[in-house]
């Protein structure tokens, strides 16, 4: 029997996991270089993203237990070795994208890693470049023991890919101000994986007021809920589009959301999704943005009145869609409602009949947060996307 022509084998190869990807190197050196070429990594994501394959949920528990799930079998967990050793502190993931996660630890410090491969980035290190508040106010605030001048800090994140660059690209936000505008000052930057450095871009036009907040990957633009004045009560939608590096407000849908006890907003299918959970628990909608940056697209894709799926629960949260497109997996979370009794877990929701089927999932710990990404063979190094031009 004849060899395989080399098409084929790249075909069949691009159809495999990660997992059997990794091990089939070792079968012979023209595989190993298949595997490893820029062209074949970047087929093997495309087909995952084309056809809802290679997807894990990533879990953290504790802080800094992480465990994987594979979403095509939804059976039992894995744990994963982060790459910041073993020290019990915070650590978050601030976004996930084509298989590199972001983590920022209780320092500020970040790393990018590549679960599937099991490879990791440190960042260059990036000092916040505005002036801090002048020495008398250290020193007022140090002296009074009830002080009227307080500094606040907000730092926001996100990660994500630009196809027109080629470049994977991380931005930080920093805003610090005190009480009665006595002092504010405000810088953005955006670190590039190509460059393996951080620059300044120009400052932006609305105000941060938690601590920290991630932002979401949705139509090659990161996202996040800000306020456009310091007065403002009602925070709104802005985007960042990675390619031209300009901010955007988006609209969202007329849903009563001052009517809302909480909204959580994320992408699901690569669209935006809007969930929003009224105060006496007995509601959720949940919205989707059929085409950005279009108000009228906004579709109601669940309305639900009295939820069985979220007893005692206000936090149901939209994952991912089914590869049929029937069935949306939510996580259901307790941990915020001090209910010792019950457990974080999933289901699955049938968008037809509206009916709800529990998610066995072996191993699964008692309240965790949780991501989703897709696994790839997507590397870190500057180097490596260079030769990808």
């Amino acid at each position: 029997m004849g060899a395989i022509p080399h098409e084929i084998t790249i075909d069949i190869l691009g159809r495999l996991s990660v997992k059997d990807l990794l091990r089939f190197k070792c079968v012979s050196k023209p595989w190993c270089s298949s595997i490893e070429d820029p062209y074949f990594i970047k087929l093997h994501l495309s087909h995952s993203l084309k056809t809802n394959t290679n997807h894990s949920l990533i879990l953290r528990h504790r802080e800094y237990h992480f465990f994987s799930v594979n979403c095509d079998s939804l059976e039992t967990t894995h744990i994963l070795n982060h790459p910041f050793g073993e020290p019990k502190k915070s650590i978050q993931i601030l976004g996930s994208c084509n298989g590199l996660l972001a983590l920022v630890n209780h320092n500020d410090s970040i790393f990018l890693w590549n679960p599937s491969t099991r490879e990791s980035q440190v960042l260059t290190s990036n000092e916040i470049e505005f002036a801090s508040p002048s020495p008398w106010i250290w020193f007022y605030v140090s002296q009074c023991s009830s002080p009227s001048i307080y500094i606040a800090r907000s730092t926001y994140y996100g990660f994500g890919y630009d196809p027109i660059s080629d470049d994977y690209k991380l931005v930080r936000m920093v805003q610090s101000c005190g009480l009665d505008d006595e002092y504010f000052h405000s810088e953005a930057k955006v670190y590039s994986l190509r460059s393996n450095c951080w620059r300044r871009i120009k400052d932006v036009c609305f105000y941060l007021k938690f601590s920290r907040e991630f932002g979401f990957l949705a139509n090659n633009a990161l996202h996040w809920m800000v306020f456009r004045t310091p007065e403002s009560r009602n925070k709104e939608l802005v985007g960042f589009d990675l390619g031209s590096e300009e901010f955007r407000f988006l609209e969202l849908p007329d849903c009563c959301l001052d009517e809302a006890f909480l909204i959580d907003i994320k992408a699901m299918g690569g669209d935006i999704c809007l969930t929003a959970t009224f105060r006496d628990f007995s509601n959720v909608d949940v919205w989707i943005m059929k085409e950005y940056g279009v108000k009228e697209s906004w579709i109601k894709l669940i309305s639900c009145y009295q939820p069985e799926f979220i007893p005692d629960s206000p936090f149901a949260v939209p994952l991912a869609v089914s590869k049929n497109g029937d069935k949306v997996l939510l996580f259901i979370a307790y941990k915020w409602c001090n209910w010792g009794s019950r457990s974080d877990n999933f289901v699955w929701y049938d968008l037809g009949s509206q009916r709800v089927e529990k998610v066995e999932i072996r191993g699964l710990p008692a309240s965790f947060d949780v991501d989703l990404y897709v696994d790839s063979l997507v590397p870190l190094n500057s180097n490596a996307l260079n030769d990808q031009q």
